[in-house]
């Protein structure tokens, strides 16, 4: 490796894992686009869709730890939400990863695009003031979020996600959390979905340990510095945030798809 392919890898997991901690997810749904097309960009070596969701899988493990780490005191944290969605999408995640191995490149590349257009979706529909309902007050469907986080953990293994992408939507729009604990319980729920998508693709060999150790550097400083940022930003702007970044990356990959 040379130093613009070191700094290069670095600047993609700061940035990322940055934006990841200050809106909840684990942030694969913007470093896998950029670990897919910056490095080619500036004449580096590419890398291959199951090189990139190796790195993003064991990268997203690191950065989770960071963000909810920040968000530990406050009453952000939901643990009855982080238990049911959690173990669900740990199953489901470590499906995804290990089936992975016999997709091919543009199979990935598919599944992803599938599941950044469904939250992209639902991420723009209308939401009914979330943010007025306490923390104390918060109620769910139980049996609905550990469905919802099972198949949401089987696509997200397989592209090397987390999930949380879709989660948030998810748990914004269905299941009624007000935001910024949504913010916070999807970085745990993440946490415990890289377990199994990372697990998955250790076993199967799918990641290239350079790069991926580089990312993580770059989470652990980035994740809890975004994940304070995002406490003093107002709501609405971090659902536009997501919303836009969300958007913007499903429009990419399926021009390239297509």
């Amino acid at each position: 490796m040379d130093f613009a392919f070191i700094i290069t890898i670095f600047l993609i997991g700061f940035i990322g894992s940055y934006i990841s901690g200050m809106l909840g997810i684990g942030g694969s749904i913007i470093k896998y686009p950029m670990l897919l097309y910056i490095p080619p960009l500036f004449g580096l070596a590419a890398f291959t869709a199951h090189e990139v969701s190796g790195i993003s899988a064991i990268q997203v493990f690191f950065a989770t730890i960071g963000g909810v780490w920040a968000y530990r005191k406050g009453g952000y944290l939901n643990k009855t939400l982080i238990i049911y969605m959690g173990s669900a999408i740990l199953i489901g995640s470590f499906i995804g990863g290990f089936g992975s191995k016999m997709m091919s490149e543009s199979g990935i590349n598919v599944i992803y695009g599938i599941l950044a257009l469904i939250a992209a979706v639902m991420m723009f529909v209308p939401k009914n003031n979330v943010d007025d309902i306490p923390f104390d007050q918060v109620k769910f469907n139980k049996l609905l979020a550990a469905a919802l986080a099972l198949i949401v953990g089987l696509g997200a293994g397989i592209v090397g996600a987390a999930g949380a992408f879709l989660l948030v939507p998810i748990m914004l729009v269905v299941l009624k959390i007000p935001t910024r604990m949504t913010i916070a319980s999807s970085l745990a729920i993440t946490f415990i979905s890289s377990i199994g998508a990372t697990v998955g693709k250790i076993t199967t060999g799918q990641i290239d340990y350079a790069p991926a150790f580089i990312m993580i550097v770059a989470s652990l400083i980035a994740s809890p510095l975004g994940a304070m940022a995002g406490k003093k930003i107002n709501t609405k702007v971090l659902q536009v945030i997501l919303a836009v970044l969300i958007g913007g990356t499903a429009i990419k990959i399926w021009m390239d798809i297509l």
